[in-house]
């Protein structure tokens, strides 16, 4: 975004925003920031102003992680910056192949439906409800069987806007599942949810 707001210089407004929660795994104490790259017009000058009174709503944020922000952006030396760039490199790459794992096993799970993740450290699955028994009927029922039975905590599709209309036909049913984990915890984890398909699947006839 920086090199785009280059480009662009003062023809566009750009809002870049970032954080330490998932680019250096801070999470929890949400430090981020926002950067505004206002036009010639001053586009932006009444919608940065709003994000000021934003910000001053809750106060309080650490200030051990807003006195690291310089250290990850701007290292010190050349030894600080060459780690930071292989700590990252090692990071995607790491995040890169749980994601593959953890997908591709689900992907063999009996009515289920990987949606590939795009960067993200989560991955959406549909749930084909007509693969499963009367017990699993939408996302919500899916999730709370899981847990019950398997003791796996997946997130509903519809807390994140996925259609949850039962007079739709359309309806997509869906669960978010986080793949930061271990390999190891991953396996366990899918397999556990391999079994809670196949004891609630069912056959359809086409």
């Amino acid at each position: 975004m920086a090199m785009v707001a280059m480009e662009l210089g003062g023809n566009v407004p750009v809002i870049t925003a970032s954080g330490l929660g998932k680019q250096y795994l801070v999470p929890g104490w949400r430090i981020g920031w926002i950067v505004f790259q206002d036009n010639k017009h001053g586009a932006l000058h009444e919608v940065k102003k709003g994000a000021q009174r934003l910000a001053q709503v809750v106060l309080g944020a650490s200030h051990l992680a807003q006195m690291a922000i310089p250290a990850v952006l701007v290292p010190s030396g050349e030894d600080d910056r060459i780690a930071t760039a292989k700590w990252r490199a090692e990071l995607h790459s790491t995040i890169q192949s749980q994601a593959h794992l953890l997908c591709s096993l689900l992907a063999d799970c009996h009515g289920l439906e990987v949606i590939q993740p795009q960067g993200a450290m989560y991955a959406m699955i549909k749930i084909q409800v007509d693969k499963f028994d009367d017990f699993v009927v939408d996302d919500v029922s899916f999730m709370k069987l899981l847990l019950e039975e398997e003791n796996i905590v997946v997130l509903p599709g519809r807390a994140f806007g996925m259609s949850s209309d039962e007079a739709s036909s359309s309806s997509c049913y869906a669960f978010r599942v986080v793949f930061c984990a271990p390999e190891n915890v991953l396996m366990i984890a899918s397999k556990r949810i391999a079994l809670f398909c196949q004891r609630h699947g069912v056959s359809v006839v086409t």
